[in-house]
């Protein structure tokens, strides 16, 4: 069993870090005060190919493996985890999807513009009164000739605001059983007649990455713009979750690594009784720890990367890195402003920035719960 990533990978790992610390880190604390859309980023990213990370070529994409996709979730996330938000949605819950759905001329016409940046892609499932019940979607798409109307909103959409084309969820009228509600998938283009974004919410963290409520007033679409099939939508939408969680895990082993990694040069530094406070015996205790937990969150990670690319199930490994990953990023950061005493409260240390993104790492992509019961659901299967 070889544990070591291909040379083509290590070199994905150096340039995405360069790129990340050159072009991201200095503006990192400015994007999360002024909680805007990082336009100026995002298109310099665009012309690196990060954007069509999951885009295959022969559409303009870089057609990363899922491995060196993870690679590069993770890195960005080192340095600004709401970007590394924007991109794994972009990439794993709009392009991918399309990439492996669509049709041809669906991938003609928004992929080439999703891997330029042109368009910027969300993911709309969630709503009001369907979160982890993915099947209560209230949504609805109705058949009229050829188009559906679409009526129904959206909540917590990341990108809302700034999406040219959104994968949205809904349901459509049933032709077997009536207690069943049939869900269909739709790409919707910013521009459409009665579509529109609410405001931009305002959150605790990941403030790089913007979130709105999507709204469908009566929404007309062609039929050209149903995703697969009729009645798909509920198993197309759950294999991009298995997905999706590659990333979200990937963000989690990245903004825990940035924590561990400012904690123990801080440690080295900071005085305390004559010494610093690595030399204590407390303080080695928590690095100790938290360099295990990343690096058993890192293994969760690439492992079920590793698996996705072999064509392999791994919708049980992803949820256990997804599950992990998203605790211990919460656990290190906590560790690391402990660490960091009384400066890490404060907002001219990365640290405080940290502890506010790590939280929703919990709850996205699948709460923990729904992690778990995904895992028992698998391991009772066998």
């Amino acid at each position: 069993m070889n544990f070591d990533f291909t040379e083509e990978q290590q070199l994905i790992r150096s340039t995405v870090r360069e790129f990340a610390e050159t072009v991201l880190a200095p503006r990192a604390r400015e994007m999360d005060e002024k909680a805007e859309f990082p336009w100026e980023e995002i298109k310099k990213m665009a012309e690196q190919g990060y954007l069509g990370a999951q885009i295959p070529k022969e559409y303009g994409g870089s057609e990363l493996d899922t491995v060196s996709y993870a690679i590069m979730i993770e890195e960005i996330s080192r340095v600004v985890c709401g970007i590394g938000l924007t991109l794994q949605i972009h990439n794993s819950a709009c392009a991918q999807p399309i990439a492996q759905f669509g049709t041809e001329e669906q991938k003609k016409r928004f992929l080439p513009r999703l891997a330029k940046g042109e368009l910027i892609g969300a993911f709309a499932l969630t709503e009001p009164g369907a979160g982890s019940d993915a099947q209560a979607l209230r949504t609805t798409a109705t058949p009229d000739g050829d188009e559906y109307i679409l009526k129904g909103s959206k909540i917590f959409i990341t990108s809302g605001p700034v999406a040219g084309v959104a994968l949205v969820f809904a349901t459509t009228p049933s032709t077997g059983d009536a207690k069943k509600k049939p869900i269909s998938a739709f790409l919707v283009e910013k521009g459409t007649p009665r579509f529109s974004a609410g405001p931009k919410e305002d959150k605790m963290g990941m403030r790089a990455a913007v979130n709105s409520e999507l709204i469908f007033d009566d929404c007309r679409i062609p039929k050209a713009n149903l995703l697969g099939k009729e009645g798909e939508g509920f198993r197309i939408a759950m294999t991009i979750l298995d997905s999706a969680r590659i990333g979200a895990s990937a963000q989690a082993v990245g903004l825990a690594r940035a924590a561990f990694e400012e904690a123990l040069k801080y440690s080295q530094q900071r005085q305390q009784f004559g010494r610093p406070i690595a030399q204590f015996q407390a303080v080695q205790f928590m690095l100790a720890e938290m360099a295990t937990q990343i690096e058993a969150a890192s293994l969760l990670t690439y492992r079920a990367a590793y698996l996705k690319d072999k064509g392999a199930r791994f919708t049980k490994e992803v949820a256990m890195a997804k599950l992990y990953s998203s605790r211990i990023c919460t656990e290190v950061v906590s560790k690391a402003l402990q660490i960091h005493g009384g400066y890490g409260y404060m907002k001219d240390y990365p640290i405080e920035r940290y502890y506010r993104d790590a939280k929703v790492l919990e709850i996205y992509e699948g709460t923990s719960e729904v992690q778990r019961m995904v895992i028992a659901g698998q391991l009772l299967k066998s």
